[in-house]
């Protein structure tokens, strides 16, 4: 896609959108910033180069072989006949395998012997990408040694950030007010969530081949005319944060390390996938400029003091619908009624650690008090004796009275 031609209403940095090369067309970052066209060139170039080194190491070991060859006829010329013909015969049969590697990296030795179709090949490769990839998805999608995780994230909190961003603001040629764009519209972001749930390259690439064409059908119904890639990329765009895709970065850069390079650099699925890429780096880099707004106006909308849809309601005129005016009036009433929640959420928070920090102070000043003042128990004192009872062992006490009987 050339994009010499003017954008629609939204300035992109075509510096860090185009090729690498000076092409002028559309550089992937999943290809190192070059267009399918100068990343094939580029792969091919790499291939080339592959074989003419291998083709090298083979004639290297293959001189390797017939000098260790010479240097034993020289100093085994005593021996046997039939001892020689085994080594004339071993070494052969080492020549015989080297020669065979060579042919194996030569351009002739692929379309020499074994004459299979293309369409073959293909599907050969998809079964064995199928088969391989099923079972080691859970190892190799967002492994841990990468920051795929930390970009999903990044992304993710973006994506929310601009939520009030409106198809007008984007130029987007789509009309949802019609039930038939209104469903494509609604089928296609059902395909890019989707992408997450498939475990296959191939089948993730034909998620973001699916959400295309119905971007495309919806274009195509609203303008009553075929959709232009002016009118694809902007459209895409606001699917993509309508959409909110979960791991967004993980599966493009899944899809970049294991799908069929041919499929990437080819074709109509190499096309939207690139789309997908600009689209993403589109929103990373999105600001006031970028959606012709003033800065302020863009700060407001990004922090939530205000959103767009309710500087519409206000501009209404009298003759607008009840109806209408009445739905406008309950999105301001959501949309401050989350706003009270986010605050409430916010203060509880707070609240929370106060009362945390609050019992930890206790906790400490009452540990430094029992640090400082130990408590002693001293232990219990001898009880004492009744008085009436008998009490041998103090011999200080008089002896107890006797009762006297007087005679009468």
């Amino acid at each position: 896609m050339n994009l010499k031609s003017e954008r629609r209403g939204i300035h992109v940095d075509q510096s860090e959108l185009l090729c690498k090369k000076g092409c002028g067309y559309y550089g992937n970052p999943a290809w190192q910033g070059f267009c399918s066209k100068c990343w094939r060139e580029e792969y091919h170039k790499a291939r080339q180069k592959q074989i003419q080194e291998d083709w090298e190491l083979a004639e290297r070991l293959q001189r390797e072989e017939e000098e260790a060859y010479a240097s034993s006829q020289s100093t085994q010329g005593a021996q046997s006949l039939t001892f020689s013909k085994f080594e004339e015969k071993k070494t052969n049969e080492k020549t015989r395998k080297v020669t065979t590697v060579k042919k194996f990296f030569t351009a002739s030795s692929r379309a020499g012997a074994k004459k299979v179709s293309p369409e073959k090949v293909e599907k050969a490769m998809d079964q064995i990408e199928k088969y391989i990839m099923t079972r080691q998805y859970k190892y190799v999608f967002c492994p841990e040694t990468t920051d795929d995780e930390k970009k999903d994230l990044a992304v993710q909190k973006r994506i929310r950030a601009l939520h009030w961003v409106t198809p007008q603001m984007l130029c987007v040629p789509v009309n949802e007010e019609i039930p038939e764009v209104s469903d494509l519209v609604v089928k296609a972001i059902t395909d890019i969530i989707e992408m997450d749930s498939k475990r296959v390259p191939r089948d993730k690439l034909a998620c973001i081949t699916k959400c295309s064409k119905h971007i495309f059908n919806a274009i195509k119904i609203t303008k009553n005319e075929p959709a232009s890639a002016d009118d694809f990329l902007p459209t895409l765009i606001y699917i993509v944060l309508k959409g909110n895709p979960p791991r967004l970065q993980s599966n493009i850069q899944y899809i970049t390390r294991f799908c069929n390079p041919s499929r990437l650099m080819t074709g109509e699925d190499g096309y939207y996938f690139t789309n997908l890429c600009c689209a993403v780096a589109f929103i990373e880099k999105l600001d006031a400029q970028s959606l012709n707004l003033s800065q302020e106006d863009f700060d407001r909308f990004m922090t939530g003091q205000t959103s767009p849809k309710k500087q519409e309601a206000e501009s209404f005129s009298p003759d607008v619908c009840l109806g209408v005016k009445q739905m406008y009036k309950n999105l301001d009433l959501l949309s401050q009624l989350n706003e009270r929640q986010e605050r409430i959420v916010s203060e509880a928070k707070k609240l929370e650690k106060d009362l945390i920090d609050w019992t930890d102070g206790i906790t400490k000043e009452v540990q430094d008090i029992v640090e400082k003042y130990p408590l002693e128990i001293k232990p219990k004192g001898q009880a004492l004796a009744a008085i009436d009872s008998e009490n041998v062992e103090n011999d200080k006490l008089p002896p107890p009275l006797q009762p006297q009987v007087y005679a009468g």
